[in-house]
Protein backbone atom coordinates (compact mmCIF):
# COMPACT_ATOMS: atom_id res chain seq x y z
CA UNK A 1 0.00 0.00 0.00
CA UNK A 2 1.22 3.73 -0.48
CA UNK A 3 1.72 6.01 1.94
CA UNK A 4 1.20 9.30 1.91
CA UNK A 5 3.69 11.79 2.82
CA UNK A 6 2.56 15.16 5.02
CA UNK A 7 3.44 18.61 2.58
CA UNK A 8 2.60 21.68 3.00
CA UNK A 9 0.09 21.36 0.09
CA UNK A 10 -2.23 18.58 1.03
CA UNK A 11 -4.53 19.24 -1.88
CA UNK A 12 -3.87 16.84 -5.22
CA UNK A 13 -5.88 17.16 -8.38
CA UNK A 14 -6.53 14.09 -10.71
CA UNK A 15 -3.23 14.18 -12.86
CA UNK A 16 -1.34 14.58 -9.38
CA UNK A 17 -2.80 11.84 -8.25
CA UNK A 18 -2.25 9.46 -11.20
CA UNK A 19 1.60 10.70 -11.49
CA UNK A 20 1.97 9.94 -7.41
CA UNK A 21 -0.04 6.37 -7.97
CA UNK A 22 1.03 5.63 -10.80
CA UNK A 23 -2.37 4.57 -12.47
CA UNK A 24 -6.64 4.57 -12.09
CA UNK A 25 -6.19 1.32 -10.63
CA UNK A 26 -3.43 2.00 -7.84
CA UNK A 27 -5.49 5.30 -7.33
CA UNK A 28 -8.78 3.47 -6.80
CA UNK A 29 -6.75 1.26 -4.10
CA UNK A 30 -5.89 3.82 -2.00
CA UNK A 31 -8.92 5.69 -1.91
CA UNK A 32 -10.48 2.64 -0.79
CA UNK A 33 -8.03 1.99 1.57
CA UNK A 34 -9.16 5.72 3.24
CA UNK A 35 -5.55 6.76 2.66
CA UNK A 36 -6.57 9.44 0.15
CA UNK A 37 -10.33 11.39 -0.25
CA UNK A 38 -11.87 12.66 -2.91
CA UNK A 39 -13.44 15.85 -1.56
CA UNK A 40 -14.79 16.73 -4.76
CA UNK A 41 -14.81 16.16 -8.52
CA UNK A 42 -10.92 16.40 -9.00
CA UNK A 43 -9.97 17.61 -5.49
CA UNK A 44 -8.20 14.81 -3.62
CA UNK A 45 -6.71 14.92 -0.20
CA UNK A 46 -4.92 13.02 2.25
CA UNK A 47 -7.24 14.57 4.85
CA UNK A 48 -10.90 13.12 5.41
CA UNK A 49 -12.15 17.32 5.69
CA UNK A 50 -10.40 20.45 4.08
CA UNK A 51 -11.51 23.67 4.73
CA UNK A 52 -13.60 25.59 1.97
CA UNK A 53 -11.13 28.53 1.44
CA UNK A 54 -8.27 26.18 1.25
CA UNK A 55 -10.11 24.24 -1.72
CA UNK A 56 -11.20 27.10 -3.55
CA UNK A 57 -7.77 28.51 -3.06
CA UNK A 58 -6.50 25.13 -4.78
CA UNK A 59 -8.76 25.37 -7.65
CA UNK A 60 -8.33 28.68 -8.65
CA UNK A 61 -5.12 29.57 -7.94
CA UNK A 62 -5.25 33.13 -9.24
CA UNK A 63 -7.86 34.45 -7.54
CA UNK A 64 -7.96 36.82 -4.57
CA UNK A 65 -10.45 36.96 -1.85
CA UNK A 66 -11.93 40.43 -1.71
CA UNK A 67 -15.42 42.11 -0.53
CA UNK A 68 -17.35 40.76 2.63
CA UNK A 69 -14.89 37.34 2.36
CA UNK A 70 -12.43 39.97 3.59
CA UNK A 71 -13.85 42.00 5.43
CA UNK A 72 -14.94 39.29 7.70
CA UNK A 73 -11.86 37.45 7.32
CA UNK A 74 -10.07 40.41 8.78
CA UNK A 75 -12.75 40.82 11.59
CA UNK A 76 -14.23 43.85 9.85
CA UNK A 77 -17.59 42.28 10.23
CA UNK A 78 -19.34 39.87 12.48
CA UNK A 79 -21.22 39.09 9.24
CA UNK A 80 -20.59 35.75 7.77
CA UNK A 81 -20.48 35.77 4.01
CA UNK A 82 -22.84 33.14 2.74
CA UNK A 83 -20.22 32.54 -0.76
CA UNK A 84 -16.80 33.89 -1.00
CA UNK A 85 -16.48 36.34 -3.48
CA UNK A 86 -13.28 36.32 -5.30
CA UNK A 87 -11.71 38.27 -7.79
CA UNK A 88 -9.67 37.54 -10.86
CA UNK A 89 -8.61 38.77 -13.81
CA UNK A 90 -11.15 40.44 -16.08
CA UNK A 91 -9.69 37.85 -19.20
CA UNK A 92 -10.21 34.88 -16.84
CA UNK A 93 -12.68 32.39 -17.46
CA UNK A 94 -16.31 32.67 -15.51
CA UNK A 95 -15.77 30.43 -12.19
CA UNK A 96 -18.75 28.30 -12.15
CA UNK A 97 -18.88 27.66 -8.86
CA UNK A 98 -21.91 27.80 -6.45
CA UNK A 99 -19.94 28.70 -3.85
CA UNK A 100 -18.33 31.47 -5.28
CA UNK A 101 -19.45 35.08 -6.59
CA UNK A 102 -16.41 36.34 -8.78
CA UNK A 103 -15.64 40.09 -9.11
CA UNK A 104 -13.31 41.06 -12.24
CA UNK A 105 -10.32 43.11 -11.78
CA UNK A 106 -7.76 44.74 -14.05
CA UNK A 107 -4.78 42.53 -14.54
CA UNK A 108 -2.69 45.34 -13.78
CA UNK A 109 -3.93 45.53 -9.85
CA UNK A 110 -5.35 41.76 -9.62
CA UNK A 111 -2.71 41.17 -7.10
CA UNK A 112 -2.23 45.00 -5.98
CA UNK A 113 -2.55 44.10 -2.08
CA UNK A 114 -2.79 40.77 -2.22
CA UNK A 115 -1.18 38.85 0.98
CA UNK A 116 -1.27 34.74 1.10
CA UNK A 117 -2.75 34.24 4.90
CA UNK A 118 -2.76 30.97 6.92
CA UNK A 119 -6.15 29.51 7.47
CA UNK A 120 -6.92 26.32 8.97
CA UNK A 121 -3.84 24.42 8.17
CA UNK A 122 -4.20 26.57 4.60
CA UNK A 123 -3.02 29.11 2.47
CA UNK A 124 -4.99 31.21 1.25
CA UNK A 125 -4.74 34.48 -1.19
CA UNK A 126 -6.52 37.43 0.16
CA UNK A 127 -6.45 41.25 0.03
CA UNK A 128 -4.45 43.29 2.88
CA UNK A 129 -6.65 45.42 5.35
CA UNK A 130 -5.26 48.12 3.56
CA UNK A 131 -6.26 47.30 -0.20
CA UNK A 132 -9.36 46.21 1.41
CA UNK A 133 -10.26 49.65 3.07
CA UNK A 134 -9.54 51.26 -0.57
CA UNK A 135 -12.22 48.35 -2.23
CA UNK A 136 -14.57 49.77 0.57
CA UNK A 137 -14.27 53.42 -0.34
CA UNK A 138 -14.60 52.28 -3.81
CA UNK A 139 -17.46 49.78 -3.81
CA UNK A 140 -19.87 51.96 -0.93
CA UNK A 141 -22.52 52.89 -3.76
CA UNK A 142 -23.10 49.12 -4.40
CA UNK A 143 -22.88 47.99 -0.56
CA UNK A 144 -25.64 47.44 1.82
CA UNK A 145 -25.19 50.63 3.90
CA UNK A 146 -25.51 48.90 7.41
CA UNK A 147 -22.63 46.82 6.22
CA UNK A 148 -20.32 50.02 4.91
CA UNK A 149 -21.14 51.76 8.21
CA UNK A 150 -20.08 48.48 10.07
CA UNK A 151 -16.83 48.17 8.03
CA UNK A 152 -15.99 51.78 8.56
CA UNK A 153 -16.27 51.93 11.72
CA UNK A 154 -14.20 49.23 12.87
CA UNK A 155 -11.42 50.70 9.97
CA UNK A 156 -11.66 53.31 12.65
CA UNK A 157 -10.35 51.48 15.72
CA UNK A 158 -7.77 50.17 13.58
CA UNK A 159 -6.06 53.95 12.26
CA UNK A 160 -3.15 54.04 13.71
CA UNK A 161 -2.40 49.76 12.66
CA UNK A 162 -2.92 50.67 9.00
CA UNK A 163 -0.01 51.48 6.60
CA UNK A 164 -1.53 54.64 5.48
CA UNK A 165 1.75 54.70 2.59
CA UNK A 166 -0.07 51.27 1.35
CA UNK A 167 -3.67 52.69 1.21
CA UNK A 168 -2.41 55.79 -1.25
CA UNK A 169 -0.36 54.12 -3.47
CA UNK A 170 -3.30 51.46 -4.00
CA UNK A 171 -5.78 54.24 -4.14
CA UNK A 172 -3.85 56.25 -6.86
CA UNK A 173 -3.46 52.76 -9.28
CA UNK A 174 -6.92 52.07 -9.03
CA UNK A 175 -9.72 52.98 -10.90
CA UNK A 176 -11.88 56.38 -9.13
CA UNK A 177 -9.10 57.14 -7.07
CA UNK A 178 -9.66 60.65 -6.94
CA UNK A 179 -12.52 59.83 -5.14
CA UNK A 180 -11.34 57.07 -3.04
CA UNK A 181 -8.65 59.83 -2.06
CA UNK A 182 -11.05 62.05 -1.15
CA UNK A 183 -13.26 59.52 1.12
CA UNK A 184 -10.37 58.26 2.77
CA UNK A 185 -9.90 62.18 3.90
CA UNK A 186 -13.53 62.78 4.88
CA UNK A 187 -14.42 59.51 6.40
CA UNK A 188 -11.86 57.14 7.76
CA UNK A 189 -9.37 60.13 9.47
Amino acid sequence: MYKIHRFAEMLMNYKQCIEKYGSQYQLDKVLSAKQVFQLEKGVYSDKKYENELGILRFKYPNAVITMDSAFYFHDLTDTIPEKTVMATNRGSAKISDSRVIQRFENSDTLMLGAIEADYHDSKILIYSKERMLVELLRNKNVMPFDLYKEVLGNYRKQIYDLNFRDIEDYAERIPKSQMILKALQLEVM
